[in-house]
């Protein structure tokens, strides 16, 4: 039978702030500016990588 999802919490007071304003900076970036972000996350996962082993 499957889980049932609770409700999303509201936001309030600081993390409501918070929240908004990442939001806005989100939203604000240019091209250039998402593909450094989305390259210096591609070069994180990659050193990430290295560091991790996974033994089955």
């Amino acid at each position: 039978m499957a889980t049932p999802i609770s409700e999303t919490p509201i936001l309030t007071g600081e993390d409501a702030v918070r929240f908004e304003r990442l939001r806005k900076e989100v939203d604000n970036l240019t091209k250039e500016e998402r593909a450094k972000n989305t390259q210096k996350l591609k070069e994180a996962v990659e050193k990430a990588k290295k560091r991790i082993s996974i033994c089955l």
